[in-house]
């Protein structure tokens, strides 16, 4: 069934206008100039078309749905004309069912913005020939377990798919890119302690790289770093990822992959839900507080805000490629984020410890400094609020700290 467990469409949206910091500005020559979206519909591709369409891009969505919903397109559709009731001027947008790396369907889309075809449009502040000014990449398969499993998939789709994607997007001159990259680059690293600075890894070497997903992840950076250097007209901003937790406090996206999930916030809801009788902590023995895994847990609407913020601050930028974590710098154990839920939800959260996984580490933090002078990026949101969020979604009424204790 396409749709996703329970969301209303008469959801409150708790001051949506109130915290807007990342928006172009809107003149003659940038009205008809689109962001293009691959992967848009998942998780965090749906929170960052949102973040475009409140700062108002007009936005582009290709998902070929394996791992998302149709029915986050209307979602996303009723935000937007909820957001720009009062307005006459309202950004687009515009969805396409299709695979990133189907090349001749991906040409009929591109096509469809090209100045060449559309005379009347404006020509890309890019100097190319598409009214397609930015891309954001989120088209790439993100379970580190299952990259063990399917090592071929993962490349073909997260390297070579990418690589067929940059060369049509480079014959259309299309040449500004945010990618997604993931924290899983510095690999073994993470284990020395401390905040993960972005020069620990680049796109010359990395080493302890702990997974296929990982590698795929490295690889693309390093492809994305050769374009940049062989044509000095890409900028290519590669955002690496820590722990994306939280939806939009509309409650009306959030996480519901088709997939079975991997990532512990999922699982931990699936379990406070009733869904999953127990959630399986892997390993109670790291050299951690309490022995238990620490991650740096973002909200996905603070990262979101990081790919507008990453667009906004291309031309500070200048061209070439650019690597900035997005995270918070504090890390939260397994134990501290079932707390929390249990905590914000009122719900008990039964666990069970199970033995490590391959391809995990201790602990994994950011430093985020770079992303907050180049791309005045900060997170806003704390571990309590991301399950607050997640609660909203879901429908739950959310309790109070003193309720809990």
């Amino acid at each position: 069934m396409d749709t996703p467990p329970s969301w209303h469409t008469g959801a409150s949206t708790p001051d949506e206008h109130s915290f807007t910091p990342f928006s172009r500005p809107e003149t003659p020559e940038t009205a008809n100039d689109f962001v293009l979206v691959v992967g848009g519909l998942g998780y965090i591709g749906s929170h960052t078309s949102w973040e475009l369409l409140k700062a108002g891009f007009n936005v582009i969505i290709v998902d070929n749905l394996s791992n998302s919903f149709r029915s986050v397109r209307d979602r996303l559709e009723h935000l937007r004309v909820k957001y720009y009731q009062s307005q006459v001027l309202q950004p687009t947008l515009d969805f396409y069912e299709a695979d990133y790396r189907d090349q001749r369907t991906m040409r009929a889309i591109v096509s469809k913005y090209s100045t060449q075809l559309e005379t009347h449009q404006s020509k890309s502040t890019a100097g190319g020939n598409s009214t397609i000014t930015g891309v954001i990449h989120f088209a790439a398969y993100k379970a580190v377990t299952e990259s063990f499993q399917k090592p071929l998939d993962y490349y073909a789709n997260n390297v070579a798919g990418m690589i067929d994607f940059c060369a049509l997007l480079n014959e259309f001159s299309i040449k500004t890119l945010v990618f997604s990259s993931s924290a899983t680059v510095y690999g073994e690293l993470a284990n020395k302690g401390g905040r993960l600075l972005e020069e620990y890894c680049d796109s010359s070497s990395c080493r302890g790289l702990t997974s296929p997903y990982g590698r795929t992840k490295w690889m693309c950076e390093a492809i994305l770093n050769d374009i940049a250097v062989s044509d000095p007209e890409w900028t290519v901003i590669a955002l690496r990822y820590f722990n994306p937790i939280g939806c939009d406090e509309s409650g009306m996206l959030g996480e519901d992959p088709r997939d079975t999930p991997n990532n512990l916030m999922p699982i931990v809801v699936k379990v406070m839900t009733g869904e999953l009788p127990v959630l399986n902590i892997y390993g109670s023995d790291w050299d951690t507080v309490d022995g238990t895994a620490i991650r740096d847990f973002v909200h996905v609407s603070d990262l979101a805000r990081g790919h507008l913020a990453a667009l906004n601050a291309k031309e500070k930028l200048g061209r070439g490629f650019k690597t900035f974590n997005l995270g918070t710098g504090t890390g939260h154990s397994v134990k501290e984020v079932v707390a929390s839920m249990e905590r914000v939800s009122g719900r008990a959260i039964p666990t069970n410890t199970v033995g490590r996984r391959d391809g995990d580490v201790a602990i994994c933090m950011a430093e985020p400094s770079k992303s907050l002078i180049s791309l005045g990026w900060i997170r806003q949101k704390t571990l309590d609020d991301c399950c607050r969020d997640i609660c909203r979604f879901l429908n739950l009424d959310v309790q109070s700290a003193e309720a809990w204790s």
